[in-house]
C-alpha cells in the first residue's frame, strides 16, 4: 500500500441490489472490501454507497448550435458529476473530448463518434450530413474514433411530407450495421417515430434512443432481438413546446409529436413488461442541461418501471450493459453516498451525499 490517504464507506454498500454489504475501504484509488493493515490518515464516510450512475444518452460538447468550446464542455461533465453521473455514453458529439480521459475529477465517458444523419434532415452544425451510398464507410470511421458505439439518425423531419420519416433505405443500414460489428463497435440510432425501428432492429441494431415511436406489433421484435431503448423522458417531456412550435408550418409532424408525447409512459412500460432492457438517458446537451439523471430515474417509475429496476437501469444494470464495473474488488473507486436507501426512494438520487471519482471525494 501507497502512502495514499484511506477512505472507509461505513453503512450499507448497494453492490448489487441484494448484494448489500457494510463497508468498503479505498486503497490507492481502488476499492477493497478487507481492511488495510497499516492504514493511517483513514477519512469515513456513512451512508448508502452505490456506483456512480450511468447517464446512457449525453452529448458533452455539443451546444443548442452545435460545438463547444473547452470551458463549457468541462461545466457540462461537472454538472453530471456533481449529480453523481460517473459514466457517460456520449451518444453523438462534434466536439473531441478525448482530453477529459486525462481529467481525474471528471466522468468516465463512451463516445459514439459524430452523429451520422440524412443530407438536411437534423440539427445544422450536429452531425455528418451525407446520403445512403456513403453510410458504410462513415460508420466505419466513426466506429473507428469512438469507443465502441456508433450514432445513427434514424428518422427526422421529411420537410416535403411534412411529418418524420425514415432517413434510411433498409439496405443502407444493414451494410453498415455490418460494417460497425465487423469493427467491434455496436449501434444505436435516434428514432421518435414507428417507421423507422422495424429495418433497422431486423438489420441488427443494438439499441434504439428515445423509442416513442414503439407499438405493441414492434416490442416483441425488440424483446426477441435482445434491443436495448433509452427513452430519454425528461427530453421527450419537450415535445409539446415543439410541436407548438411547428403546428402552422408542419401541423402532421406537429400532431405526430404530440401523440408521442401522450403515450409515452404507457410505452415504456410496454416494452420494460415484454423484456425490453430500459437503460437511462437524459439527452443533456443540445439543449437540455446536463445532471438530470435523478428526473430521469424518476420518470422510469412514473412510467410503471418498479423502483429498483430504475435504478439498476443508471447503475447496476447500466454499467454491465456498457461493460464497465460497479463496486467490484479492485474496481476504480466511482460511487455515491446518499443519507437514505434509494431503493425504497429513488428521489434520493437528486442529493447525494459524497461524489467519490477515481477514489477522490469531490468537495
Amino acid at each position: 500500500m501507497s502512502d495514499q490517504a484511506v477512505l472507509h464507506v461505513k453503512g450499507r454498500v448497494l453492490v448489487g441490489p441484494e448484494d448489500i454489504r457494510d463497508e468498503l475501504w479505498v486503497i490507492d484509488g481502488r476499492i477493497s472490501y478487507d481492511r488495510p493493515v497499516d492504514a493511517h490518515d483513514v477519512r469515513t464516510v456513512d451512508g448508502w454507497a452505490l456506483p456512480g450512475l450511468v447517464d446512457a444518452h449525453c452529448h458533452v460538447g455539443l451546444g443548442p448550435h452545435g460545438p463547444v468550446d473547452a470551458a463549457t464542455a468541462e461545466t457540462q461533465a461537472l454538472a453530471d458529476r456533481d449529480a453523481g453521473t460517473l459514466l457517460l455514453r456520449d451518444a453523438g458529439s462534434p466536439s473531441d473530448t478525448r482530453w477529459i480521459d486525462d481529467r481525474e475529477n471528471l466522468p468516465k465517458i463512451i463516445r459514439a463518434g459524430k452523429h451520422i444523419a440524412r443530407t438536411r434532415r437534423y440539427i445544422r452544425n450536429f452531425a455528418h450530413e451525407i446520403e445512403p451510398d456513403e453510410l458504410v464507410a462513415y460508420v466505419g470511421q466513426e466506429a473507428q474514433r469512438g469507443d465502441g458505439w456508433v450514432k445513427l439518425v434514424g428518422d427526422w423531419i421529411d420537410r416535403d411530407l411534412g411529418d418524420l420519416s425514415a432517413c434510411w433505405p433498409r439496405e443502407a443500414v444493414e451494410a453498415a450495421i455490418a460494417e460497425a460489428h465487423r469493427l467491434g463497435a455496436r449501434v444505436t440510432a435516434h428514432c421518435f417515430a414507428e417507421d423507422a425501428l422495424r429495418d433497422l432492429v431486423e438489420a441488427g441494431i443494438d439499441c434504439i434512443e428515445h423509442a416513442t415511436g414503439l407499438t405493441e406489433d414492434l416490442i416483441p421484435l425488440f424483446a426477441s432481438r435482445g434491443v436495448a431503448i433509452v427513452p430519454t423522458l425528461v427530453n421527450i417531456a419537450t415535445f409539446p413546446h415543439l410541436a407548438a412550435g411547428g403546428e402552422s408550418r408542419y401541423p402532421s409532424w406537429s400532431a405526430h409529436m404530440l401523440r408521442l408525447y401522450e403515450r409515452r409512459y404507457d410505452t415504456v412500460r410496454a416494452a420494460y413488461d415484454a423484456g425490453v432492457p430500459v437503460y437511462v438517458g437524459t439527452d443533456a446537451g443540445g439543449s437540455l442541461a446536463h445532471g438530470l439523471v435523478a428526473a430521469e430515474v424518476a420518470e422510469l417509475v412514473t412510467a410503471g418501471i418498479p423502483a429498483v429496476e430504475a435504478l439498476s437501469a443508471t447503475a447496476w444494470g447500466a454499467r454491465r450493459w456498457l461493460g464497465r464495473p460497479g463496486l467490484e474488488e479492485g474496481a476504480s473507486a466511482d460511487f455515491v453516498v446518499y443519507e437514505a436507501d434509494p431503493r425504497a426512494d429513488v428521489r434520493v438520487l437528486a442529493s447525494p451525499r459524497r461524489v467519490v471519482l477515481n477514489g477522490l471525494v469531490i468537495e
